[in-house]
């Protein structure tokens, strides 16, 4: 198996950053590490990157109302993360989905992916949501029921696997446990293969507060339980997104056992991941965007046995990760496509919805120093004179 390397040109490279008292330092970069660019172990576990879209910078649009896709950019990534035997969940929050991202251009995204990943023979699942239905229209539970029949029904048509995802009118609607179990028992009758439930937290989305009917997350816990549990034939696991470590454990060991647990918390997945005597997680996961080859690399010593190795390698980039999906959490695709822009992906840092703007330039500085610290820069070079130009725009000279 292919050894991630340690090098040391990176500590002969330096940039000024700004610092957390407005000062400027001379920031001297650390031995870089590089990692294999293609699986070349296997995996004991499930593991998707959820993946972002490349903007087309040149496009003649308004960001904050229209949409511009660089669609080979998009799909080359997604190209990249095949490569490295993870998953693709495709249109969901890391690509913007509600937040720039509307459902006619996420159809057109999950089509060209899956017509991609088959010659690859990728996994990739896709959301499935009701953002088409805007939360002011949506009246009664019918409509978020027929909403979400429409767009599984457009995915199933394109021969998409499905990744169900919290609707926003449903949060509206949902009154109590039982408003919830007849949507999900309807939709997942329905559905011709088992799919993901993804159960998103309001620090992701605070249209989410109170999902499942209740703001007490442990009733919460216990209606998303009894929905997945009683429809386990159609589940193929759940991701949760609560950024709390614990109780997706205690969620994990009511699950049957059939239904994967998909960890979706970017702050503590390391140890979610490796689990314990009682069992571990998958992953679903929107840092590994950001990390894909590191992420494969631990993941191959995991399986090959090498505990050790797999948390050398992945905890590192956990303080990375909790930098990038600090509160405000939603803000955190910004993070991801910076990443995607230090380590060559795209040729520019910039997104739709104008959403480059939503991290500050000590933000962005501290990112640079935790994902250098990590080895997560791909190319060091290239890295610092990015970074130099996004500094020179926020009046820092290099």
């Amino acid at each position: 198996m292919n050894k991630p390397v340690q090098s040391t040109t990176g500590s002969s490279l330096s940039l000024k950053l700004p610092t957390a008292d407005r000062s400027i330092e001379t920031y001297r970069l650390a031995a870089s590490r590089s990692f294999p660019a293609k699986l070349t172990g296997t995996l004991n576990r499930v593991a998707f990157s959820a993946a972002h879209v490349v903007a087309d910078p040149l496009a003649e649009c308004d960001p904050w109302l229209n949409q511009a896709i660089d669609w080979d950019k998009t799909i080359a990534f997604r190209e990249h993360v095949w490569d490295l035997g993870l998953g693709v969940a495709e249109a969901m929050d890391t690509a913007q989905r509600g937040m720039g991202l509307d459902w006619p251009t996420s159809l057109e995204l999950i089509t060209r992916s899956v017509n991609a990943a088959k010659p690859r023979n990728g996994l990739v699942f896709s959301g499935a949501g009701t953002d088409h239905l805007a939360v002011e229209d949506a009246k009664s539970i019918d409509d978020v029921i027929k909403a979400y029949e429409q767009q599984f029904e457009a995915i199933e048509k394109v021969g998409g696997r499905i990744i169900l995802m919290a609707s926003r009118a449903l949060a509206k609607l949902g009154k109590n446990a039982d408003d919830y179990a007849k949507v999900y028992d309807r939709i997942l009758s329905q559905s011709q293969n088992p799919v993901i439930i993804h159960w998103l937290g309001d620090m992701f989305d605070p249209a989410l507060t109170g999902y499942w009917g209740t703001a007490d997350l442990g009733k919460a816990m216990d209606t998303a339980t009894d929905v997945i549990n009683r429809n386990a034939a159609k589940v193929d696991g759940v991701k949760i997104s609560l950024l709390d470590a614990q109780r997706e454990i205690d969620m994990r060991r009511r699950l049957v056992p059939d239904v994967k647990m998909y960890t979706g918390d970017d702050f503590n997945y390391a140890e979610l991941i490796a689990g314990d005597d009682k069992g571990y997680s998958h992953a679903l996961l929107g840092i590994f965007d950001a990390i894909a080859p590191a992420a494969s690399y631990a993941l191959s010593r995991l399986a090959a046995g090498d505990e050790a190795g797999f948390h050398d390698v992945l905890g590192p980039t956990v303080p990375l990760s909790r930098h990038i999906f600090k509160a405000p959490t939603r803000f955190y695709k910004t993070g991801i496509v910076f990443m995607a822009y230090l380590n060559g992906h795209q040729d520019h840092f910039t997104m739709i919805g104008g959403q480059e703007s939503t991290r500050s330039t000590q933000h962005l500085a501290e990112l640079f120093r935790l994902a250098d610290k990590a080895g997560l820069l791909a190319n060091p070079e290239l890295a610092v004179a990015r970074m130099k130009s996004v500094m020179a725009t926020r009046g820092i000279d290099a």
